[in-house]
């Protein structure tokens, strides 16, 4: 693992952030070499680790986000778990190398080389949206790697990834440029939560804009969506036989409230924890509330 100053590997404007929460998780960032099948050498991963116990949890974020997502729940889950979020395969922080597709395929392998390296044992996978979708995933693919899943406002009921209903799919040239810009950023921000007023800050807007400066960002964004990104996997879901707790926020206004009811539906073994004055990111406007839920789930698990 690699510690290197964050502003040497986050930019300039991380001295922007102004919250200790911001401020705590770029300091906590690491990298790792990850070995994968995707090349001979390995990727540089970025990740968060914090808290101890002996059922880790692994979080994943959403659509063109990075761990600074988890940035308020990391703190609540470390008081009673070993916790890390990890950055995807072609976003946040970590590396996108030249000559590998970024796809469902390649994010799931490049997962799998990380829990190889760092568990290799059953954990509990936490998906944000997007995040949620690729958990699914390779729990579907590598079910003795998962004891439990936590799909938060997950994708993965209606065809194609939300961010379609903002722009132009696939995201292509001047789209990604268009998605790059501070006020369209902002307008998706508002959207996702539920209080905009109290949450979207300037501290968040630089949050949610740190890994845009990141070598390969542009054409990293233009691969994934040229791949088709995450679809429905309604069809699947019956397969998952892992416990499964799916957490939505009540007012949800990207995906809605109406998948919350289909998974629950769908999913073999799960319950449904609404949480009230919320939107699309629990976990950053409730996340005493969502880390109280998870941890209650979690311990239910068998060991």
């Amino acid at each position: 693992m690699t510690a290197i100053a964050p502003e040497t590997r986050l930019g300039s404007t991380v001295a922007n952030l102004t919250e200790d929460t911001s401020k705590n998780l770029a300091a906590a960032i690491q990298w790792q070499a990850v070995a994968t099948d995707l090349r001979e050498a390995p990727i540089e991963t970025s990740f968060v680790q914090l808290g101890q116990g002996d059922r880790p949890l692994l979080c994943l974020h959403g659509f063109d986000s990075s761990v600074f997502e988890f940035r308020r729940l990391l703190p609540q889950l470390a008081e009673q778990h070993s916790v890390r979020a990890l950055d995807c395969l072609g976003f946040g922080f970590t590396e996108r190398p030249e000559g590998i597709e970024i796809s469902p395929d390649t994010i799931r392998q490049h997962l799998w080389g990380c829990w190889q390296a760092w568990y290799q044992k059953p954990i509990v996978l936490v998906g944000a949206s997007m995040g949620g979708a690729i958990a699914i995933d390779f729990a579907l693919n590598y079910p003795e790697a998962v004891a439990g899943l936590i799909l938060i406002d997950s994708a993965g009921i209606a065809p194609g990834p939300w961010i379609g209903r903002f722009l132009p799919s696939p995201l292509d040239g001047w789209a990604v440029d268009f998605l790059g810009r501070p006020d369209v950023r902002r307008r998706i921000s508002e959207r996702a939560y539920h209080d905009p007023q109290r949450w979207v800050t300037p501290d968040a807007e630089t949050c949610a804009a740190l890994h845009l400066q990141q070598p390969g960002w542009r054409e990293g964004l233009r691969r994934f969506t040229r791949s088709g990104g995450y679809g429905s996997m309604r069809s699947r879901l019956p397969e998952l036989r892992q416990p499964t707790q799916l957490v939505w926020g009540r007012q949800d206004q990207i995906l809605g409230t109406k998948d919350a009811a289909v998974f629950q539906r769908l999913l073999p073994q799960s319950e449904l924890v609404w949480i009230d004055d919320c939107g699309h990111v629990p976990h950053k406007e409730q996340p005493r509330a969502t880390a109280e839920a998870i941890a209650t789930f979690v311990a239910t698990l068998p060991t």
